[in-house]
């Protein structure tokens, strides 16, 4: 509580003077400045991401005038048939995403017994389709989805025991949301429609003419477009992570345009670099855990191949996972060593247990693959009907406008959950905390004796 307390008064002092970034050492292994390999690698992935997405745009322009002059001379290419049903599921994807981020703040255990519920039946839904588009792309898509469709509904039965942790504490990290955060919310959304249907216009012109050379201009495209979709939900994450972070840890409100405005000069750099890994590192670890499910221990081979590679993820997941995002708002740190601070921390409290039995990063996933899937399946759909050769793409590329579109709309949410463990961890002992993490952490030790 002397900690806390210290850390209250030094921040209130802070706050009077300006809205830089907080820097409050609160654990000796803290290196509040980066090193100048730090400062140099921040720096280099800023560049290179505002450089790239400067040269797509270019890219983007040149390939939409490109194609609706094409268009203008063949009957290749219909920009009637192509562009309206993308847009229209661009749009769906922003009007269901706020819908949705609102049902699961106002009602977060139905929210999530629904989407564990309902997504694998979307996900089934869009196989389905791809299936009656009938082309071998489209085939080998609906199979896919179908197979992840079933797997979804096992895993949902299998994890269903920790719905109610789950909507406790999605409850108690978003009850006092920060001031403006729908405002924030609306313009994100606003922003990915804009930036998407930008990059619509781009991808529809390159395949006007589709040529090899016109499908490497696509497969660019849809890469910055990953990347920059997690850029902006990342911006997102470092802003509200440190707003709540402060209210959790020291009672502290900071504006949210503040917020946002020290990360945006400050942080760019470690939210592009935590922008590129932390999805890859996330894909292996998911993947280690599904192979340690599968493998068992009954074949020795399979099982001493399983733990390697599980190793292999843990080792990873030190240096690369979201919870370092709420040390890089706070504390001005890069990326690789909020993580690998904030992922200490966690083992030196003895919450990595918890961490990877909490259900709020799946459900933010599988919120994402279901209105993905919707979007999916009205694009899908309508191109089936007016011109079913333009199907399979349209419905792949509105499926992963609407999945970053409903992350995004989400960050806030997550964002908050994140703090309210990184504060937990930091001082446990806090009487800002319930007992929500301690009974939790108790009926897991039950589980495990």
């Amino acid at each position: 509580m002397e900690r806390s307390t210290g850390s209250n008064m030094q921040i209130q002092g802070q706050r009077t003077q300006s809205t830089a970034i907080v820097k409050v050492q609160q654990e000796p292994s803290i290196k509040i400045e980066p090193t100048v390999g730090g400062q140099l690698l921040r720096k280099l992935f800023q560049i290179i991401f505002f450089v790239q997405l400067f040269l797509v745009s270019i890219l983007v322009i040149v390939l939409t005038i490109r194609g609706l002059i094409y268009a203008g001379s063949t009957d290749r290419f219909h920009p009637k048939k192509w562009y309206p049903p993308l847009l229209v599921s661009t749009a769906s994807a922003g009007i269901v995403s706020f819908i949705w981020q609102s049902i699961t703040f106002h009602c977060p255990s139905k929210a999530i017994k629904a989407v564990f519920w309902f997504t694998p039946l979307l996900t089934c839904a869009v196989g389905v389709l791809h299936i009656l588009i009938g082309s071998p792309l489209s085939l080998a898509a609906g199979t896919i989805a179908i197979i992840s469709g079933v797997i979804q509904s096992l895993y949902a039965c299998w994890v269903n025991s920790r719905f109610d942790y789950a909507s406790k504490i999605l409850t108690v990290s978003t009850s006092a949301p920060p001031y403006n955060t729908t405002t924030f919310v609306i313009v994100s959304i606003i922003t990915c429609l804009v930036y998407s249907s930008f990059s619509v216009t781009g991808i529809g012109g390159a395949t006007a003419t589709g040529t090899s050379l016109d499908i490497v201009f696509i497969v660019v495209i849809l890469l910055s477009f990953l990347w920059s979709m997690q850029v902006i939900k990342n911006m997102l994450y470092v802003t509200i992570s440190r707003i709540r972070y402060m209210n959790f840890a020291c009672g502290v409100d900071i504006n949210t345009r503040a917020a946002f405005h020290d990360t945006f000069k400050h942080l760019v750099g470690s939210v592009c670099i935590g922008s590129a890994i932390v999805p890859v590192i996330g894909t292996i670890r998911g993947s280690a855990r599904a192979i340690n499910l599968v493998a068992g221990d009954n074949d020795e081979f399979l099982f001493s191949c399983a733990d390697c590679y599980s190793g292999f993820a843990s080792t990873l997941i030190t240096y690369g996972n979201r919870w370092g995002f709420v040390h890089v708002g706070v504390y001005n740190k890069g990326f690789i060593q909020a993580s690998a601070d904030t992922w200490e921390m966690f083992k030196r409290v003895e919450l990595i247990s918890l961490i990877d039995s909490d259900l709020t990063g799946v459900f933010c996933f599988l919120s994402g693959v279901a209105v993905g899937s919707i979007c999916g399946i009205v694009g899908g759909t309508w191109e089936l009907i007016i011109h079913k050769g333009y199907a399979t793409e349209v419905s792949i590329y509105a499926f992963l406008i609407g999945y970053f579109m409903c992350r995004i709309a989400l960050a806030w949410q997550q964002a908050s959950v994140s703090a309210y463990y990184v504060s937990y961890a930091e001082n446990p002992q806090s009487l800002r905390f319930d007992a929500t993490i301690p009974v939790r952490i108790e009926q897991l030790h039950r589980f495990q004796v």
